[in-house]
């Protein structure tokens, strides 16, 4: 379940008892009767934001639009431009002038409100679906150059831009299919590896240069910068088993990093490794 935030802007909009309701689901899902992963989702309530937080949101926006105009995968920026990501207010859910509404019709992916944490089978269900969790509350302004948990800066801004690409939309359904299916601890960490190297923390090579696209660089000020100026990173090359084999930690600038030669690399590599556990599902069901 997600952690309470110190000076956060209202728990109200996740703590009430929809809330509470929708979390209990998300946290039993895949038991017997808990197979509707969209009871796990609850209304933006979007009238509980205040000034502050829209402030927040505007000075988030501005603040790493500036930087990314130049440093950000050009995929990313099409997908900002493509889903009408704009600095003026917090972006709605539902609606006419929802980031849903206009990315639908690229790729038939979604955004839904989640009270908080979804334990693994669940937010692996949600994108099988084509549904990203997306978490409405958004970081105190005493906390708007780091938080250590995502809120819905980190995941509109920083994931839901590239739900309007294709090929990455393909590879993320993809990889939550592929994720639902298996219970292994050793596939499991080697998938949370993936995820955090490629959508979290991810490079890619655009035109002769490392650029931005994983959330958690796209979201954070100082981590993007750090990225690709520090000295003290390693930036290697894109290969899955390498990747699936490097351990990360969560709560410093990351050391190591992959870069992509294209997002196809990445949807090809997860299109092989989900055909392994696939494959491999289907022969311990007939055993």
């Amino acid at each position: 379940m997600q952690n309470k935030m110190s000076g956060s802007l209202n728990h109200a909009m996740i703590d009430g008892p929809a809330g509470r309701a929708a979390q209990e689901y998300a946290n039993q899902f895949g038991q017997p009767g808990f197979q509707d992963i969209t009871r796990a989702y609850i209304d933006q309530n979007y009238a509980g934001y205040t000034e502050e937080n829209q402030e927040t949101w505007r000075t988030l926006y501005d603040r790493q639009m500036e930087y990314l105009a130049d440093h950000a995968s050009n995929v990313y920026l099409s997908g900002a431009r493509n889903i009408k990501l704009v600095r003026d207010h917090i972006p709605y859910l539902s609606g006419p002038k929802s980031v849903n509404t206009f990315l639908m019709p690229l790729t038939g992916w979604q955004s839904k409100a989640v009270p908080g944490y979804l334990p693994a089978k669940a937010f692996f269900a949600c994108l099988a679906r084509r549904e990203f969790p997306t978490t409405i509350v958004i970081r105190p302004k005493e906390s708007i150059d780091y938080l250590p948990e995502p809120d819905i800066f980190h995941d509109i801004f920083g994931h839901v831009p590239l739900h309007a690409d294709p090929t990455f939309a393909d590879f993320l359904q993809t990889y939550g299919k592929a994720a639902l299916t298996t219970d292994d601890p050793h596939h499991t960490e080697r998938l949370s590896r993936l995820f955090w190297f490629t959508v979290e923390f991810g490079l890619i090579r655009e035109g002769g240069r490392n650029r931005l696209y994983g959330s958690g660089l796209i979201s954070s000020p100082g981590e993007s910068k750090h990225a690709l100026t520090s000295k003290e990173v390693d930036r290697r090359p894109f290969d899955l088993e390498a990747v699936c084999n490097t351990s990360f930690e969560i709560d410093h600038f990351q050391p190591i990093l992959y870069v992509l030669d294209s997002f196809e690399q990445l949807r090809d590599a997860m299109d092989t490794y989900a055909k392994r556990l696939l494959d491999a599902a289907r022969d311990n069901a007939a055993v």
